[in-house]
C-alpha cells in the first residue's frame, strides 16, 4: 500500500516517485526525481539563499512529502487508465516541482527570526508562488514555466477561486487540480493526522497573533478541541465536494486496482474522520 511508504524519509518517497515516473515515461532521465528532491531538501533545510530552514510544526517537510507521494500516485493511476489528454514528461516534471515547492511560503527570510513560519498561514500561497518563481528562475526555468508552476500552486489555496486562475493549457489545469487533490488527501490520510490537529490549531493561533486578530475565534475555531469537532464537517462540506467537483474527481485514479478497486487514500481519510466523530461524541 502506498501509504506504507515512510513519509518521514525523503529517500523512501523519492524512490516511490521515481518508480511512478519510470512507469509513465520509461527509464530515461533517471536523475530528475533525485535532483528535484535534493532541491526541495535544500530549500526546507535552509540552504537556499536568504531563507531559514522550515520551522512550522504542521506544515513541515513531511507534509510536503505526503502530498508529493499522493500526487505521483494519482498521476500514475491516471496514466494507466489511458485517459486523454496524456500528460507529457515535461508537464509531470514541472508539476512535481510545484508540488515540492507548494508550501515554501512558510519559510522565513534570514532577517526574520521571530516566531515560526506558521505566522504566514494566511498569505503562504502567495509567498509560495514568489519563492517558487525565485527558485525556478535560479535553475534556468523560462517565464512561461514559472507562471505555470505558480498556477498549479495557487490550486492549493483554501479560498482560491479556481476560475480566476488563467491556466496556460488543459494539461496545466489537470496538474494543478491533481496538486490540490494531493495536498488535501495526503495530509488527511496520514496515520497521525488526528494527533496533529492540535498542532495545526497552534499554527492558526500564531497566524492570528501575527495579523493582529483579536477575535476569540481563530480560523473559525475557538480551540483545538473545536477544530477536532469541526473537522468531519470540513471533510463533508468542503474537501469531498472540492475533490469531486472542482478538482474533476481526479482522486478516483488512486483506486488500486484501477478503475474500481479500493481507494486506499479515501479509506484512510474516512477512518480518520470516523475517529474524530467518536472523539467528539465523548
Amino acid at each position: 500500500m502506498l501509504l506504507r511508504v515512510d513519509t518521514r524519509d525523503p529517500l523512501a518517497v523519492a524512490k516511490q516517485v521515481q518508480a511512478h515516473y519510470r512507469v509513465m515515461f520509461g527509464s530515461t532521465d533517471r536523475l530528475f526525481v533525485a535532483q528535484a528532491f535534493g532541491w526541495a531538501i535544500d530549500c526546507f533545510s535552509g540552504n537556499f539563499p536568504d531563507y531559514l530552514a522550515n520551522d512550522a510544526q504542521y506544515h513541515d517537510f513531511e507534509h510536503t512529502l505526503q502530498g508529493t507521494l499522493c500526487f505521483s500516485s494519482l498521476l500514475r493511476g491516471r496514466f494507466q487508465t489511458g485517459v486523454e489528454p496524456v500528460l507529457s514528461r515535461e508537464g509531470f516534471k514541472l508539476g512535481l516541482l510545484a508540488m515540492l515547492l507548494h508550501d515554501t511560503g512558510y519559510l522565513k527570510h534570514r532577517s526574520d527570526p521571530d516566531g515560526t513560519g506558521a505566522k504566514y498561514t494566511l498569505i503562504h500561497v502567495a509567498r509560495s508562488c514568489d519563492f517558487a518563481a525565485a527558485f525556478l528562475r535560479s535553475k534556468g526555468y523560462l517565464p512561461e514555466q514559472v507562471r505555470s508552476a505558480q498556477n498549479m500552486i495557487r490550486c492549493t489555496g483554501v479560498a482560491t477561486d479556481l476560475k480566476s486562475i488563467q491556466f496556460l493549457s488543459e494539461e496545466e489545469r489537470i496538474l494543478g487540480h491533481a496538486l490540490g487533490t494531493a495536498d488535501l488527501l495526503g495530509q488527511m490520510a496520514a496515520p497521525d493526522y488526528v494527533e496533529k490537529l492540535p498542532v495545526l490549531y497552534e499554527e492558526f493561533v500564531e497566524a492570528a497573533r501575527f495579523t493582529g486578530q483579536t477575535s476569540k475565534m481563530v480560523g473559525g475555531f475557538s480551540s483545538a478541541e473545536d477544530l477536532i469537532r469541526k473537522t468531519p464537517g470540513f471533510w463533508e462540506k468542503y474537501v469531498r465536494p472540492k475533490i469531486e467537483r472542482d478538482f474533476q474527481g481526479l482522486f478516483h485514479f488512486l483506486a488500486n486496482p484501477l478503475p474500481d478497486g479500493p481507494n486506499y487514500y479515501l479509506r484512510c481519510v474516512e477512518a480518520n474522520i470516523e475517529r474524530l466523530r467518536r472523539m467528539a461524541a465523548r
